[in-house]
Order: C-alpha cells, then structure tokens, then sequence
C-alpha cells in the first residue's frame, strides 16, 4: 500500500458549533453536505478533517481539566486524538487562549524532542499540537 493521504472523521454533536469553533482556530470551512448540513469539513493549508453530526466514530468530554502531565488523564476524554504539525506551537497557544479555547496542555518540550500543546474540541476531541525541537 502506498497511501496519498489521511482524512480523520470527528463525530461531533452540533456541525454548525463546530465549524465556528475551528474559525476560532484559524481552520475555514470548506464544504458542508445536507438540508440541514450533517457532514461537512474543515481545512488548514493541504490538511482536511471530516466532521460528521452524530455518527462515524465516538465523541465524549472527560471531566479532566488536563490531558497530559501529573494531574492529567489522557483516557477520559473518549473523542479522537489526532496530531497536529505546526511551524510555531508557542504562537498557536497564544491564539488559542486568545480565543477562549480549551488548552488542556500548555506548550512543553517533550522528553521525544517534540514541543507540544493540546487544545480540546467541546465533544471531546484533542489536538495534540507539534513541533519537532533539537536532536
């Protein structure tokens, strides 16, 4: 097999919160599907995500207030992790917080030379945010 390209699929509970929740982040919407819409996507430069209302895969906020670290849970959420490769994880903070999202990991230089933040979609969904650091 030699794959072209992976599109993740979110279960989300309300698409059109969702698609102004990406805004926030700085994702536009890039088509949506039904009368009302109940399939749609999300895009970041080449990168896509499907967003499906109520269906194709799992969606549920854990009660956490962390992901990662000494108090965090990265099993009580029961959305999709999925990882998110940027040129600056300091400046996506910045506008994640500035737009009230929910960071659940603040950027940290992880011990596998990764600087990483997380930031979590209302249904549960966490994006790990990434960027390879030194050797």
């Amino acid at each position: 097999m030699n794959a072209k390209a992976i599109t993740p699929i979110l279960n989300v509970s309300d698409i059109a919160a969702s698609f102004v929740w990406f805004g926030k982040w700085g994702w536009r919407k890039c088509w949506d599907w039904g009368t009302p819409p109940t399939f749609g996507a999300v895009g970041s430069g080449e990168c896509e995500i499907f967003l499906c209302q109520g269906g194709q895969g799992s969606r549920g906020k854990g009660a956490n207030a962390s992901t990662f670290g000494p108090d965090g849970d990265e099993t009580a959420d029961k959305g999709v992790w999925v990882s998110v490769w940027v040129e600056d994880v300091d400046e996506v903070h910045r506008e994640c917080v500035a737009a009230g999202l929910d960071v659940t990991f603040p950027p940290t230089n992880m011990p596998w030379r990764v600087r990483e933040m997380h930031v979590r979609h209302p249904d549960g969904h966490v994006f790990r945010v990434s960027k390879g650091v030194g050797n």
